[in-house]
């Protein structure tokens, strides 16, 4: 379906600090990409500079093919939350959509219509500055749908959000990428990512992890093995003599590290010893992220 968004080299520095370094990336159209890092990874500055917010040092990122300044109807293709609390305290959150929608020249309609989808229509008249971050989240989602982009940027929407909002926010991703849109979603809810997520973009000191599909990434890394033989004693010394010297025991239960269930199944089977149960632990998206990073840092 084509790219939506493109880090091309992108370097961005402020004084002697390098936020962004030399970053490339692609978003693909229909997908719900997670845009990963530690804090001062430099993802709000590649978000900034994608919106136009900031100008790149070299570089650029491209939105539909073009730096967003030169982006036609912006309204109606990208809609972004950079900041949850950018709206006026006093204000409405009837009255904050409908003063956007009038500058944007959104029907009204569409105001009501969205109040309904972020389930906020029962507070529609209360000020914001009453608001819970998580409702001042879904308001700001409201905002930024108010064009029915193509395209939604978002930093950190399921901060303030309890278990019910993180459902439905990552319910509607879901269903908004279904429809031929994208979402570019940065985050540091990472077992919230992985349910919601097709691809990932993993960042850190400003640089490039990784950028490929969720499931490509978890299977970067082995996880843990667990095997349950009677003979257990005789596995885990065939286990030893084969060189996987990463193992656990719990009662009758070995937990071997670094090596394939494939592989534990092949050992067994040349020592003629019978296994109960083979299973296979795959990592979680933490588990990939936090180890992707270390060695980045090393």
């Amino acid at each position: 379906m084509g790219t939506v968004l493109s880090a091309e080299g992108l370097t961005k520095h402020y004084g002697e600090l390098i936020a962004v370094n030399d970053l490339s990336f692609d978003v693909d159209a229909g997908s719900v990409t997670g845009f990963l890092g530690p804090n001062g990874a430099g993802k709000t500055t590649t978000l900034r500079v994608a919106l136009g917010l900031a100008a790149p040092n070299e570089g650029n990122v491209l939105v539909f093919g073009r730096p967003f300044a030169r982006l036609e109807r912006t309204g109606t293709r990208v809609g972004a939350v950079l900041d949850a609390a950018d709206l006026h305290p006093g204000r409405t959150a009837r009255d904050h959509l409908r003063m956007l929608a009038t500058v944007a020249r959104v029907p009204r309609s569409r105001v009501e219509e969205l109040l309904t989808v972020v389930d906020l229509s029962g507070v529609a008249d209360r000020r914001a500055g009453g608001y819970s971050l998580g409702m001042r989240q879904r308001l700001a989602l409201a905002a930024a749908l108010l064009g029915d982009p193509e395209l939604l940027i978002l930093d950190e929407p399921a901060n303030g959000l309890d278990p019910d909002g993180m459902r439905w926010l990552r319910e509607f991703l879901r269903d908004f990428a279904k429809q031929g849109r994208t979402v570019f979603i940065s985050s540091h809810h990472l077992a919230e990512v992985a349910q919601t997520v097709d691809r990932v973009v993993i960042i850190n000191h400003g640089r490039l992890v990784v950028a490929s599909p969720l499931s490509e990434v978890t299977a970067r890394l082995v996880g843990t093995v667990r095997v349950q033989a009677a003979q257990a004693d005789a596995l885990e010394l065939a286990l030893h003599q084969a060189g996987v010297n990463t193992t656990e025991r719990e009662n009758g239960t070995l937990r071997v590290h670094g090596v394939a269930a494939e592989r534990v199944g092949e050992i067994a089977l040349a020592a003629h010893i019978a296994v109960s149960q083979l299973v296979s632990e795959s990592s979680s998206l933490e588990d990939v992220f936090l180890e992707l990073t270390a060695e980045q840092g090393r």
